[in-house]
């Protein structure tokens, strides 16, 4: 299991004084979002990627990602739709409507799939389009409160700038264009952080205790004695979510774990 990470970072309460009744059942919460801070991480991430994308060529865009079995012309089109899912729930709850549900596994890889054979220039625009239609639905938004429906937990509308923040960063290792865990801005790392320890929480890993610049967590539902792991957030992030290998983090033991979609 996952405990609420010890927090080190004065003004960063944990949630149930701070989310009230609606969220008390939610006690892997990571906390408070900076929702202004994320905003513009999340901003500039974007901007990272359409600079890496628009660079590509035809064959750079169909070349296989670090993802298996997917291309860049495969997470251009999951992050894009990505996107509009947000989108659509931002629309959907901020004008008080139910939210929307997402699209069944197959239709979801149908799209996928027709999605990566297109060429490069429709894969920007599309990449392009989508992401500036998010921003324009991100900056509606007034009530940062309501409840949303994320990973099968009720959670504040304020996760899902965070949400998005983590998909780009994921994905933007993934394309294997230059980008890299030691470049994202200071500040980003740490919520990042929190949000995949709140994916992981009833992963079954190894047990793990996990001391970083900003937290204190155990995690993982193995009943052997805990590594004992210590880290930077950003290196600690990446071997979390399997973008970095044990050699990233000490006292990992050599464990490599799974890919974090």
């Amino acid at each position: 299991m996952l405990d609420a990470p010890t927090d080190k970072t004065p003004g960063h309460d944990w949630p149930r004084a701070v989310l009230g009744p609606r969220f008390a059942s939610m006690n892997q919460y990571p906390g408070p979002v900076p929702v202004e801070d994320v905003h513009r991480w999340k901003t500039e991430a974007t901007q990272r990627l359409l600079g890496y994308t628009i660079a590509f060529t035809e064959d750079e865009w169909h070349q296989p990602a670090r993802l298996p079995g997917w291309s860049r012309a495969h997470l251009a089109t999951h992050l894009a739709r990505h996107a509009d899912y947000f989108a659509a729930i931002l629309t959907a709850v901020v004008a008080g409507e139910p939210q929307p549900e997402p699209t069944d596994e197959a239709t979801q890889r149908a799209e996928l799939e027709a999605g990566a054979d297109r060429n490069g220039l429709a894969l920007q625009i599309d990449l392009d389009a989508a992401s500036g239609a998010l921003q324009s639905a991100i900056e509606l938004v007034t009530d940062w409160s309501l409840p949303i429906s994320l990973h099968g937990s009720q959670l504040p509308l304020s996760v899902l700038p965070l949400a998005r923040l983590h998909e780009l960063n994921l994905h933007l290792l993934d394309l294997d264009c230059g980008a890299a865990v030691e470049a994202i801005p200071v500040g980003a790392p740490e919520w990042l952080l929190r949000w995949a320890l709140f994916r992981l929480q009833k992963a079954p890993l190894p047990a793990i205790t996990l001391t970083t610049d900003s937290l204190t967590a155990n995690i993982g539902t193995g009943t052997d004695l805990p590594l004992a792991v210590t880290s930077s957030d950003a290196m600690a992030w990446g071997w979390l979510t399997g973008r970095l290998g044990p050699e990233a983090v000490e006292g990992a033991d050599g464990l490599i774990l799974p890919l974090l979609g």
